[in-house]
């Protein structure tokens, strides 16, 4: 019996214990948990003060702009971003968020291939247009620190190439046409438009927005127009 007694308080004990590093534990999950919060919270307003200074300074904004803009010091942004080029990533994931949205909306606006076409040009040039400068910040990477990890820039092009690839695709089958050509040409047609962007903004823009995205339409569709046109094409 007293072998049983002890054997019954040595659980007890046990169960105690146990439920005391439970609590302990679920304690500190929500500690984590509202840790984990808050910092994903400031992360999101460093960025936002971050694309806020690049409207303000321009393209080559320093880390000490980023800090005063959000009221805090460098080493407050530290604690949040490794370095400048993670800060970086960050901003051109946010422009990654903001524009494919855009130009889904635009491609799926209307059924005609040429209209696909004329829509999502626009809408890159319109997103470059209101912002100049923080196009250029997500472009050009020369004030960075160190290389960022991979390049966001280019996942961005490639996410836009392959929104372009699926659209031709489905005008391809519309046409009655192999499909397979879709996705060098969707990504094709973004190294154009990206290049010729580039160009506008170095030259300081030296035609209308709507004339470059016209030029652009035009190019790109006496390409694209003897293989996707259908007998309804537009003209």
């Amino acid at each position: 019996m007293k072998v049983e007694a002890v054997s019954e308080t040595q659980d007890k004990i046990a169960h105690a214990g146990e439920e005391r590093e439970s609590k302990a534990a679920g304690a500190r999950d929500r500690r984590d948990s509202r840790w984990d919060e808050h910092r994903r919270a400031r992360r999101t307003q460093l960025v936002d003060a971050a694309l806020a200074a690049v409207s303000k300074h321009g393209a080559g904004v320093g880390m000490e702009e980023i800090a005063a803009e959000a009221g805090t010091s460098k080493t407050v942004v530290y604690r949040h971003f490794a370095d400048r080029a993670d800060l970086y990533v960050a901003v051109c994931n946010r422009v990654a968020s903001q524009l494919l949205p855009k130009l889904r909306e635009a491609i799926e606006s209307t059924a005609h291939p040429r209209s696909m076409v004329a829509a999502a040009i626009d809408t890159y040039l319109a997103f470059i247009e209101a912002d100049p400068e923080l196009y250029r910040f997500v472009v050009h990477q020369h004030t960075l620190d160190r290389p960022a990890d991979g390049d966001p820039m280019q996942s961005l092009s490639d996410l836009v190439g392959e929104q372009a690839a699926a659209a031709i695709t489905v005008a391809l089958h519309q046409a009655g046409r192999d499909p397979g050509a879709a996705a060098p040409w969707g990504h094709g047609v973004v190294g154009l438009v990206r290049s010729a962007a580039d160009w506008w903004l170095r030259a300081g823009r030296p035609m209308l927005r709507s004339e470059l995205a016209a030029h652009l339409t035009d190019l790109a569709w006496a390409g694209l127009s003897g293989v996707v046109s259908t007998t309804q094409e537009e003209k």
